[in-house]
């Protein structure tokens, strides 16, 4: 049985939890920032500080059944990393076709994105 938080640890998590879910909702609109890990890490902290802002998060037609599929199966739908991936590899591309200069700099990114591309990848599905 889990106990429960202090009330200075419940509130920096209800903290924690708001701002990771608008970190989330930032990254639906602009393609660098990620949507997902935000919103997952947003759950996190609720399940752990608030019953309340947890439901709401898993009653959200949008992201309910994405928390619900990573707390119960700890996979991410196939369908999920295929728009993650994509979308990450138009972002990472036009960064380094059209806003960086430097070409190690270039190789790096390229790197970094092919590096997590993978560990979305390899992290398990049920679909």
């Amino acid at each position: 049985m889990r106990r429960a938080p202090s009330p200075l640890a419940r509130w920096l998590l209800i903290g924690a939890g708001w701002l990771a879910l608008i970190l989330g909702a930032i990254g639906l609109l602009l393609p660098v920032v990620p949507t997902t890990p935000f919103i997952l890490l947003s759950a996190a902290c609720f399940a752990r500080s608030s019953e309340r802002f947890h439901a709401m998060l898993l009653r959200n037609r949008v992201f309910g059944p994405l928390i619900v599929e990573w707390e119960q199966y700890r996979s991410i739908p196939r369908r999920t990393k295929r728009w993650a991936i994509l979308l990450m590899a138009l972002t990472f591309g036009c960064s380094i076709v059209f806003f960086v200069q430097p070409v190690g700099l270039k190789w790096a990114l390229a790197a970094v994105g092919i590096a997590v591309a993978i560990w979305i990848w390899r992290i398990p599905s049920r679909d």
